[in-house]
């Protein structure tokens, strides 16, 4: 098997699991840092919330640092510097942004629920394509 032959099997099982996505027509942003595994901001200062999955809360009554820091720490090493491109979908109640990220094509939020980091946010899940 070559090597171009590997990477369109790759990208075809991308395509199939439904991680990669058509991109060109949104906006590309560059991400700062990620405050926790679902809460990013941008260079320009936006903060963004990552739509329909649910992370660990690092502070809080219902804090669970550890996994919660696991979540941060990989969301970070996806996004950080990073230019990716957003779908936005409403403004929260925090004032945030909330959205979808995709960086080259993939899905950042069902990525984060594929390696186990965060979990589907159900009551919202219809405003993510993906979950359909």
């Amino acid at each position: 098997m070559t090597l171009r032959s590997s990477a369109n099997r790759s990208i075809s099982l991308l395509l199939v699991l439904g991680l990669v996505r058509a991109v060109a027509a949104m906006e590309t942003i560059v991400i700062r840092s990620c405050y926790d595994g679902d809460i990013c901001t941008s260079i320009s200062g936006e903060r963004i919330r990552l739509a329909c999955i649910d992370t660990p809360e690092l502070e809080g009554n219902n804090a669970k640092p550890v996994p919660a820091m696991v979540a941060k720490n990989h969301l970070n090493g996806l996004l950080i510097n990073q230019r990716v491109n957003i779908r936005r979908i409403t403004t929260g109640r925090y004032g945030r942004t909330v959205g979808e990220l995709f960086v080259d094509g993939m899905n950042v939020q069902q990525a984060m629920v594929a390696c186990g980091h965060a979990k589907i946010f159900w009551r919202y899940a219809s405003k993510c394509p993906w979950m359909q």
